[in-house]
């Protein structure tokens, strides 16, 4: 009996020693193991890969892109923008270098065009009604593309049908305070004003010009602000150069809201409710039609009255005089009334988006989003086609990495090809109002590149601060266009700096406060990290203040590739950058966004702001404190992440740690948006980068609040600026919130 007790005692030791040794080396073993994707949660941007895909963007490609692209005007909506449509999605759809899905997306959007079998006619008239001069209705053909049958006439979209007539004068640039100008001089009741680009939108030029009873406007390009004064086609303009021809017109949408005016806040579909059409506001009440400047010098040489100020002289070798109103009495127009007989219309039509995606691996919920519209008013080489054509070449290169298997991101990268941009940002603002909570929940960063290249001197970038590192790591490491030893950032610097406390010399970026492209409703309406990247030219060489041929019948295929970029060596470049960014943003472990970087441009706009308007305000018994105070304590939250973020092993916690830290780099700007801050202007929700009429570098809606009150005195609009501090104040101190580990 003992002995059989001794044995089992000794068996179950046996069995006991080998469980433990068992479950010693099992979960020795188990331990030492990890699941297949902890690879993946903890890998960061692959340098090689960048490397790779820098090496792989062809001139070549790009070249064959433009034309492709230009090959005939593709104006929205027109059979020319459906044939982009379908080329867009047949490159997406590649088996060999497509996107994993490219679908088209259509929305129904308000639109004007001009009649074809009406056109819209200028003319200079006597008491009889004869015809003295008629201005030319289509732009001097040079080659094919302007004769194209699709070129579609100079017009001011948006401007409405009407036959006025009355006498010519000169309002400048048809800012509110030229036309105040111009009434103390001149009875503008029934004239005809002649206005410039530039100084005012569009739009504005007849809006500020209604109410002084202005009743049409003409609208020219003056040959000093983009021609350096150049006026002959004979030797120095297009064809011989890139200066605009005396009888090219800027076409355009004269319309300030941007995205479908019939649907604010909704997605243009079929069933969505349309506000009714007068009540419309902020397009011109009043007819308006552009001209070239051989038009506009006969019409102005021509002018009586007194002369006008020095700073409204333009380049015409003439007097510019304000109008009797009207003609010199020695002029053959003596006592003759300027006409315009527009026959423009309004109609919805549907305009599509094209959609394309690479899935992302790991967060397929996260987005990286980059956009370029696709229409263009003529043939649209430089806008959009550029920036089209870059496009493409970033998504040929990443999308046969993925179809060959050697590369998926971690997060989503979706890609938008916009439709009717050029009437007001539509196929964007559309796209943001139908997916407003996702992409506001799931939006990483939004990349834009419309015009790739003005010109091929140096980059220029715009965006929100926290970009600007990701943007300046990616431009090191391109090189810049003939230059092999020069990067992009080095290159960069030399054209446009500014001195940073905390880096030093470093290329100076530009804000995104206005609506000039597509990133308008990801950044103002959304509040997403958004920047705007293109190729420039050299500012100190030139006065123009865009390509001269912008939007124009000579922004043509000939003209990028002789006069804008040769060689395609700058679109390049743009793409290497773009893609570049768009790589280390849909790959890094950490996202590549700064707050301090942020922190910085609120110290320099409060430094500004309390310069400008302390010592006043205080009289008034209103307080900055509290702003001083929201911006110390954005500084030492943004301080507080970046030591959390240099102190942590990202790669080897939990994955949920970078994964809290990126959300608060992602919604960052979101935590700027105040939905009543701006009640007047559609879209604009972001209180650090809504446009500005006060032209201070400072905070816009207390700039412009503080303006309207100094210039009324008027008790009511010193309590609007008071607003406008807390509304700062609280939005810099909830976003210092959004960088605290918790509340």
């Amino acid at each position: 009996m003992l002995k059989q007790a001794l044995l089992g005692v000794l068996c179950a030791a046996v069995v006991l020693s080998i469980g433990i040794l068992i479950g010693h080396f099992g979960i020795s073993k188990s331990s030492s193991s990890e699941p297949p994707w902890m690879k993946d949660v903890v890998k960061d941007v692959d340098e090689n890969l960048i490397k790779q895909f820098l090496s792989e963007v062809k001139t070549s490609e790009l070249e064959q892109n433009l034309r492709e692209l230009t090959k005939i005007p593709h104006m929205a909506t027109s059979p020319g923008d459906e044939q982009t449509v379908q080329f867009m999605l047949k490159r997406w759809k590649d088996p060999d270098s497509g996107l994993d899905d490219a679908w088209r997306q259509e929305y129904a959007v308000y639109l004007s065009f001009p009649d074809p079998e009406k056109p819209n006619k200028v003319t200079v008239v006597d008491p009889s009604d004869a015809e003295l001069y008629t201005v030319r209705e289509k732009e001097k053909p040079y080659y094919d593309d302007q004769r194209h049958p699709d070129v579609v006439q100079p017009y001011a979209a948006y401007a409405p049908a009407g036959h006025p007539r009355g006498k010519l004068v000169y309002a400048h640039q048809g800012k509110a305070a030229d036309y105040e100008l111009l009434n103390k001089t001149v009875d503008l009741r029934g004239t005809i004003a002649i206005t410039r680009y530039g100084g005012a939108g569009r739009a504005a030029k007849a809006i500020n010009g209604a109410p002084y009873g202005v009743v049409g406007v003409l609208v020219y390009t003056d040959p000093l602000d983009i021609n350096d004064g150049l006026m002959s086609d004979t030797s120095e303009t297009y064809p011989h150069s890139w200066y605009l021809p005396p009888s090219g017109v800027e076409r355009g949408s004269y319309s300030i809201p941007f995205g479908d005016m019939l649907t604010p806040y909704l997605a243009a579909k079929d069933d969505t409710y349309r506000i009714p059409r007068e009540n419309v506001t902020e397009i011109p009440p009043i007819p308006v039609q552009p001209i070239g400047f051989e038009d506009a010098y006969k019409l102005i040489c021509d002018l009586g009255g007194d002369a006008a100020p020095n700073d409204w002289q333009g380049g015409f070798n003439c007097t510019y005089n304000y109008g009797g109103p009207g003609f010199n009495t020695d002029s053959v127009f003596n006592n003759s009334d300027v006409k315009l007989d527009i026959y423009n219309h309004e109609t919805v039509k549907n305009s599509s988006n094209v959609m394309g995606i690479i899935r992302g691996s790991v967060e397929p919920d996260r987005y990286v989003i980059y956009g370029n519209h696709r229409d263009s008013w003529v043939h649209g080489a430089i806008d959009p086609s550029s920036g089209t054509s870059v496009m493409l070449e970033i998504t040929r290169v990443l999308g046969s990495m993925v179809k060959q298997g050697k590369w998926r991101p971690r997060r989503s990268i979706i890609f938008g090809s916009w439709g009717a941009e050029e009437f007001g940002l539509i196929g964007s603002a559309e796209y943001t109002e139908e997916y407003f909570t996702k992409l506001s929940e799931r939006t990483v960063s939004y990349i834009n590149v419309d015009i790739a290249t003005f010109a091929n001197a140096t980059l220029r970038a715009s965006g929100v601060p926290s970009v600007q590192n990701v943007i300046f790591q990616a431009s090191q490491q391109v090189s810049a266009p003939g230059h092999d030893s020069l990067s992009v950032y080095d290159n960069w610097i030399k054209y446009s700096n500014r001195t940073s406390p905390t880096h030093g010399l470093i290329p100076r970026m530009g804000y995104l406060t206005g609506a000039g492209s597509d990133y308008a409703a990801f950044v103002h309406y959304l509040g997403i990290a958004s920047m705007d990247i293109s190729y420039t030219y050299d500012r100190t060489k030139t006065n123009a203040r865009i390509y001269p041929a912008y939007h124009t019948a000579y922004d043509t295929f000939d003209y990028a590739s002789k006069y804008i970029d040769p060689g395609f060596v700058s679109h390049q470049a743009v793409a290497r950058t773009a893609g570049n960014i768009l790589i280390r943003l849909a790959d890094s472990l950490l996202l590549p966004l700064n707050c301090t970087d942020y922190a910085e441009s609120l110290e320099e706009y409060l430094k500004e702001a309390v310069t400008l308007y302390e010592a006043q305000l205080q009289t008034k018994g209103i307080s900055m404190e509290p702003l001083k105070w929201a911006v110390a304590n954005f500084r030492r939250e943004a301080k507080n992440l970046e030591e959390l973020i240099r102190s942590s092993d990202l790669a080897n916690d939990t994955p949920l740690k970078a994964r809290r830290i990126n959300d608060q780099l992602m919604l960052l700007d979101r935590a700027f948006l105040n939905p009543y801050a701006f009640p007047d202007q559609y879209g604009f929700r972001h209180v650090i980068w809504a446009s500005s009429s006060a032209g201070k570098p400072t905070f816009p809606g207390l700039a412009d609040a503080f303006a309207r009150a100094q210039s009324s005195e008027e008790p009511r609009d010193w309590e609007k600026v008071h607003y406008h501090l807390s509304v700062l104040s609280q939005a810099i101190d909830g976003a210092a919130s959004m960088l605290a580990e918790v509340i």
